[in-house]
């Protein structure tokens, strides 16, 4: 696509990114609404707010195992931008998602989970450094903030579901965190490169195809 036709295909208030997005989604929801999250802290991050995500959205999956599953807007090109025209990824390159199984203490949705994403994304504004496939994040501590539970970090993945996809803006991958145990973190550290993650990874599917996070699995 050039730049002139992108012009003449899109207007000046079309979300072109977040169309792109949606659509994606909407081949495994088909027509389920989702909850959808504003900035958390209720203003956007170009508007002075501290939440570099746009949005999340919630969906309920039937699994196996039932969960919940949120994928962000905003570290992807979202809106009208004909200069991204013909770039190799569209702004950061990817959104992130995650697999949660419900948790007893999460009166809602897991409004926390959301909490990480901004964390990150902020990590990622800061630095200038993103986040790909098989990488890992220690967490320091459990994801999930005074909670027992022995999930103390995350490995990405590609989202088994939404996969990458092309949009008018670049690639975007679903980059998703998928929450992992100090045994499994020490065994990551001990010998670090993506090639052990990927494996990590294609094991963990082997009973977890959608590697869904349980805050109750034991190491």
């Amino acid at each position: 696509m050039t730049k002139e036709e992108y012009e003449k295909l899109y207007h000046a208030d079309d979300a072109v990114g977040w169309m792109a997005i949606d659509e994606n989604l909407k081949r495994i929801y088909q027509e389920q609404e989702p909850r959808h999250y504003g900035p958390l802290c209720g203003i956007h991050y170009v508007a002075g707010g501290t939440d570099p995500i746009d949005g999340i959205s919630v969906y309920d999956h039937p699994g196996p195992p039932a969960h919940y599953h949120l994928v962000t807007y905003g570290m992807s090109q979202l809106y009208y931008s004909p200069d991204s025209v013909k770039e190799e990824f569209s702004k950061w390159g990817f959104e992130f998602t995650f697999r949660l199984v419900p948790f007893a203490e999460d009166e809602k949705d897991p409004f926390w989970a959301m909490q990480v994403f901004n964390n990150l994304a902020r990590y990622v504004y800061n630095s200038g450094r993103w986040f790909e496939e098989n990488q890992f994040i220690p967490a320091k501590g459990p994801i999930r903030l005074n909670t027992d539970t022995e999930i103390v970090g995350f490995v990405c993945a590609i989202d088994p579901e939404l996969g990458k996809i092309q949009t008018a803006h670049g690639e975007v991958s679903f980059i998703q965190l998928v929450g992992i145990t100090q045994n499994e973190l020490d065994s990551l550290m001990e010998a670090p490169s993506q090639a052990q993650v990927a494996s990590f990874i294609q094991d963990m599917k082997v009973n977890n195809p959608l590697l869904v996070t349980d805050l109750t699995r034991k190491s």
